[in-house]
């Protein structure tokens, strides 16, 4: 479970760092992006960042949640440890007394073994959806709040952007850049002159 939460942030910061890179070293800057009605201000714009792992550390609401989610990932982990040391006991039980039970009797064990092995893979693979999911949704709103409060935040400091020292999560950015509304116009024109 942990594995696949590395891998996928690991990606994710990966296509985020070449996103960056594409967008930096492109030849068009965002000024010569920006419609007249979106211009820079003289000044330019105002750029902060913050560190995610102090956050971690220091974000109480973080620290529970991490908690919570390591916490019954441990009792998952126990368990499924139970269902792995019933299925180990049978097993050896059956090479133990398979010499001494009928082929009915030992056709039955097996097959009770191999229900037990199906129910413990079955077990395992739940568990880990349900991990995945709970992780996702809680770090999700964890997220969302800490959106929610640099949003709050930036009313009286006026960044453009906020970044996060972790490349794979910007949680704020100003929407007077935005300029969403300039390309949909301008593809649908494009859209339009093709048809």
């Amino acid at each position: 479970m942990k594995n696949v939460l590395l891998i996928v942030n690991a990606i994710l910061v990966v296509a985020v760092g070449y996103l960056f890179y594409a967008h930096f070293s492109s030849k068009n800057h965002p000024s010569t992006v920006l419609s007249s009605n979106n211009a820079l201000p003289a000044g330019g714009f105002k750029i902060a960042y913050f560190e995610m792992d102090s956050l971690q550390n220091q974000y109480i609401l973080l620290k529970e949640v991490r908690s919570a989610l390591m916490t019954k990932d441990q009792e998952m982990g126990k368990e499924l440890s139970g269902l792995e040391n019933s299925l180990r006991n049978k097993y050896q039980d059956l090479q133990k007394k398979g010499n001494t039970l009928s082929q009915a009797e030992i056709a039955s064990r097996q097959q009770e073994i191999m229900d037990l092995d199906k129910n413990l893979k079955n077990k395992r693979q739940m568990m880990e959806q349900e991990m995945q999911d709970e992780s996702f949704k809680k770090l999700q709103d964890v997220k969302k709040r800490i959106e929610d409060y640099l949003k709050e935040y930036n009313q009286s400091k006026e960044y453009a952007y906020i970044f996060s020292n972790v490349p794979d999560m910007m949680y704020y950015k100003d929407t007077a850049y935005n300029i969403t509304a300039d390309i949909v116009k301008g593809l649908n024109e494009q859209y339009r002159q093709k048809k």
